[in-house]
């Protein structure tokens, strides 16, 4: 297959294809480094969680200890008493660090959040079991709670403020963006036709989505600017004083460049949305956040307008967990602009939600994101599993009563220390971006080639190679695997390379294989030169 023909692929698909090519020569290991899930987790609240099912099935066997012992037939847990079970249990397994953890979590919440303990292990003990349906779907009430004072803290910068907005916990991300657009679809607020505005470059299904013929969405792209730190210039985010823009959408910090919004575009952000556009929907996809020293959300500053999903599969290694939230104010724009729909479509949207409430013009958009993901008449068995909730705690409150930001500090030396050796291999310095996570980097071949060896180079290279061209060579020579920046929407020849998912020696060769591709690149232009 042609290098043109795979770039019209989405990046993720022209990955798979890579892949092929690099493992077609049976004597090299393969590096992927085309995908962003982490080769590091926390374990902390893993095991914590498997110290609480122990307790929550000796519970569970309480209930019917008088049936043949070794029959495995237990019951629900009872409530009364529950803490002084627990205690007991911990006294036994004192050498156990995750009976202390959970012992401190109890307390936290007790000080921090105001949760009594009988309360929450109770809510935890049940969970782990999953022997109930989520009550309420959207979210088991306490660990929502957990879950809010985390998220406040960590992408509002605030532990005062964590009332004042909802949550519904989704399968990852991914479903979260799923329900969302469907909501807004069937509510009949993002119309086919209407146009959305999308912070460039970014996650290349972000950019498929509005294409979707059931969505039909045009597009308005506000481009980021390499050369400014990936930061949106004015003239870019003034576009949005367009009224026919309906919904801003955006990663921060960004995918794949890997760079939060600095405080000027909030600043600039907050200014159009309160003068100038003050309907506008923001959606932020903040997955990345918690990688980001002082991070502020746009879900903090612009908090009507704003729907925020957060996922913890990178920062806590659960991309297989599928732990992922949608925050949304209490009060919102998109409450609003349901309650300002014609006629006709109010009365399809009573007929729709009928069977939740009397009264189906007062029900919240979170909610109906809830009932619209189980096709409404299924909104009784909504929700998240609740084992998956109570990881989700758990790494909240890990992260939490980490007062030193230890595992922060971790994983951001562990992804910095890749990405220095990586540049070091290739030959090139690294770069510093205070707004930079670094979970990604984006090799820019027109300047690697400038950098490394001279601007005739560099315009040579531009005009008779491909990106496509550059990566399947390097998949095919040294078995390592990049995504080509266009499909992002970047518009220079970028690769991003993952930074999360090898080793620090991986990232070594990779390195030295990039500069090898590019040598050969080199020798061939001396060639023309005679």
């Amino acid at each position: 297959m042609h290098a043109e023909t795979l770039q019209e692929l989405s990046p993720f698909e022209f990955k798979d294809k890579l892949i092929e090519i690099a493992t077609s020569h049976k004597d090299r290991i393969l590096l992927n480094a085309g995908r962003g899930n982490p080769n590091f987790l926390a374990t902390q609240p893993r095991y914590a969680f498997l110290c609480l099912g122990d307790f929550a099935l000796k519970e569970s066997e309480r209930s019917y200890h008088y049936l043949n012992a070794g029959s495995g037939f237990g019951g629900l847990p009872e409530k009364e008493g529950i803490v002084n079970r627990f205690d007991c249990y911990a006294a036994l397994h004192a050498e156990n660090s995750s009976i202390s953890f959970l012992q401190a979590a109890l307390s936290f919440a007790l000080d921090h959040l105001g949760i009594e303990k009988e309360d929450l292990l109770y809510e935890f003990t049940h969970a782990f079991l999953g022997c109930n349906y989520p009550v309420p779907p959207r979210m088991l009430p306490l660990i929502e709670k957990v879950v809010k004072a985390y998220l406040a803290a960590e992408l509002c910068g605030t532990t005062t403020k964590n009332e004042e907005f909802d949550l519904f916990a989704t399968e990852g991300g991914t479903a979260a963006m799923t329900y969302l657009f469907h909501t807004l679809h069937v509510n009949e607020i993002l119309n086919p036709g209407d146009t959305v505005a999308i912070v460039t470059p970014i996650f290349s299904p972000y950019l498929e989505i509005p294409r979707i013929p059931t969505y039909n969405l045009k597009i308005t792209e506000i481009k980021s600017n390499e050369q400014q730190g990936w930061q949106v210039p004015d003239e870019e985010l003034e576009k949005l004083l367009d009224p026919n823009i309906k919904l801003l959408f955006m990663v921060n910090p960004s995918n794949p460049s890997s760079v939060k919004m600095n405080r000027e575009f909030l600043d600039k952000l907050e200014h159009i949305v309160n003068n100038s556009r003050p309907e506008l929907m923001i959606v932020t996809d903040d997955v990345y956040a918690t990688f980001s020293d002082h991070f502020r959300s746009v879900f903090s500053r612009c908090p009507y307008n704003t729907l925020c999903v957060y996922s913890f599969s990178k920062y806590f290694g659960a991309t297989g967990w599928r732990l992922g939230t949608i925050m949304l104010h209490e009060r919102n724009v998109f409450d609003d602009l349901t309650k300002k729909l014609e006629a006709h479509s109010q009365h399809r949207l009573d007929r729709r939600y009928a069977s939740l409430t009397n009264q189906p013009k007062q029900l919240k958009f979170i909610d109906r994101l809830v009932a619209d993901s189980r096709a409404v008449a299924l909104n009784h068995t909504a929700g998240l599993s609740l084992p998956q909730q109570l990881q989700m705690a758990l790494f909240a409150l890990a992260n939490l009563m980490d007062e030193n930001q230890n595992f922060k500090a971790e994983a951001k030396r562990l992804i910095g220390r890749r990405y220095q050796i990586l540049y070091e291999a290739i030959g090139l310095p690294t770069q510093y971006n205070e707004n930079s996570v670094n979970y990604y980097s984006l090799i820019d071949l027109e300047v690697l080639s400038r950098n490394l060896y001279s601007t005739d180079f560099s315009q040579w290279l531009v005009q008779r190679m491909s990106l496509p061209e550059f990566i399947m060579r390097l998949a095919d020579e040294t078995g390592v695997v990049l995504l080509p920046g266009s499909g992002f929407d970047v518009e220079t020849p970028c690769a991003r390379v993952s930074l999360a998912n090898l080793s620090e020696y991986d990232y070594q060769t990779i390195g030295l294989a990039i500069r090898r591709v590019m040598d050969e690149y080199y020798t061939q232009f001396q060639n023309t030169r005679g």
